[in-house]
């Protein structure tokens, strides 16, 4: 499947620069991948602006022959800005692997050496593969925290950071060394301009008239006895019919009514309150509060009224991918991923955040529909891929489901 070509940005020693990536994709039975550029150039600009004017104008480069080109010259340059999960700070890399291995280190520093990796295949710098085999700890970034846990993953992270302050100064002079900004035509630089300071004063009076909440403003808290006890009663729609469950969440980690990976799930909430009051063999009963809600179900008392919030409907949701972004619901997409990505963390499971990754098809087009932004190529047709994957997470999720 053709994929989208992406604008991104890099942080080199010149500064903040910005190019187009076009991720893997396949054609002809082979697999590409390419970034704006001339053989080994890589072509970069200093901003959105100057980019547009390339694009527009340039007849011959790398990217003339991918199947979604011929859309790339009509997009503003709002269009051409890269997003937030697409921008890299290579140079900033020292200064990440000097913080603790947690969740965020760990992704964002995955996701600027997958980038790299990118740019050393396509503009054959052995140099900087050289620099990122030295350091098994490089390979196991896309499997997040784990592989850097305890002693043996400290041993790991050291070595990886060794390899950063020795090395890693190659690695962006190896990168420079491709490096091109070609030069654009003024007229058609001018009008992106024009276009650039158009798109910033919007932003800018956007965030001006913007209300939100002010800092005195009560927001609304949840209350009743199970934002007391800090514990949720969820629904789950699927095929097989509708499921009741619990979750809560101790710090930031998720923590479901079950053990080793397996969600105990009821068919009605009295089914749910009979096997709360009888059962302490599962996670949540670890949870400080567990016993409050154990005594409400044996006095016949345990009320489960689910939140709209925490109700995920997982039906519907691949058919409707298989038309394209356009027919999908947000908010019920958004569930089903939030779902997904819980239930993976908390049994250790690295494959809904591989899925679900920015460079894979699946999450760029989870991400194009949750998380609009007008500078965000939209996913192309056909969507095999994507639902294919989807349906793959889903599978995997109800499988953890133990119905009771």
């Amino acid at each position: 499947m053709a994929q989208d070509i992406v604008p991104i940005e890099l942080g080199l020693t010149q500064g903040d620069v910005v190019t187009l990536w076009a991720p893997r994709w396949r054609e002809k039975g082979e697999e590409w991948e390419a970034f704006l550029g001339d053989e080994e150039d890589l072509f970069v600009f200093p901003d959105a602006a100057h980019l547009a004017a390339f694009v527009r104008t340039a007849e011959e480069h790398d990217l003339t022959d991918h199947p979604a080109w011929p859309v790339v010259p009509s997009l503003g340059v709002a269009d051409l800005s890269p997003d937030d999960n697409h921008q890299f700070d290579l140079v900033g890399v020292p200064e990440l692997v000097a913080e603790d291995p947690d969740t965020w280190t760990i992704g964002e520093l995955a996701d600027v050496i997958a980038i790299v990796r990118a740019l050393a295949d396509v503009c054959d710098l052995e140099k900087v593969h050289e620099v990122l085999d030295s350091a098994e700890g490089f390979s196991l970034l896309p499997q997040g925290t784990l592989p850097f846990s305890g002693r043996d993953g400290g041993k790991l992270w050291g070595e990886l950071s060794e390899v950063v302050s020795e090395k890693w100064d190659e690695v962006l002079d190896a990168i420079d060394s491709v490096v091109n900004t070609p030069e654009v035509p003024e007229k058609e630089l001018a009008v992106a301009q024009e276009e650039l300071a158009a798109l910033e004063a919007a932003t800018a009076a956007a965030a001006v008239d913007s209300p939100g909440e002010s800092e005195d403003e009560d927001k609304a808290e949840p209350t009743g006895f199970w934002a007391e006890v800090g514990v949720d009663p969820i629904k789950i729609i699927t095929s097989a019919g509708e499921f009741y469950t619990l979750r809560c969440y101790l710090g930031d980690d998720p923590v479901f009514l079950g053990r080793r990976g397996k969600i105990e799930v009821f068919s009605s909430p009295r089914g749910l309150s009979r096997f709360v009051a009888e059962n302490d063999e599962h996670d949540l009963a670890e949870v400080e509060t567990w016993n409050d809600i154990k005594v409400k179900a044996t006095a016949g008392e345990l009320d489960v009224e689910v939140d709209d919030d925490n109700v995920y409907v997982l039906t519907g949701i691949a058919e409707d991918m298989e038309e394209g972004p356009d027919a999908l619901d947000p908010q019920q997409l958004d569930l089903a991923v939030e779902l997904f990505e819980d239930a993976a963390e908390w049994a250790d499971d690295e494959s809904v955040k591989d899925a679900l990754a920015s460079s894979e098809s699946l999450g760029w087009l989870v991400s194009f529909v949750v998380s609009p932004d007008p500078t965000r190529l939209a996913p192309s047709a056909p969507y095999d891929a994507e639902v294919a994957a989807f349906r793959t997470l889903q599978a995997s999720f109800e499988d953890r489901l133990n119905t009771n």
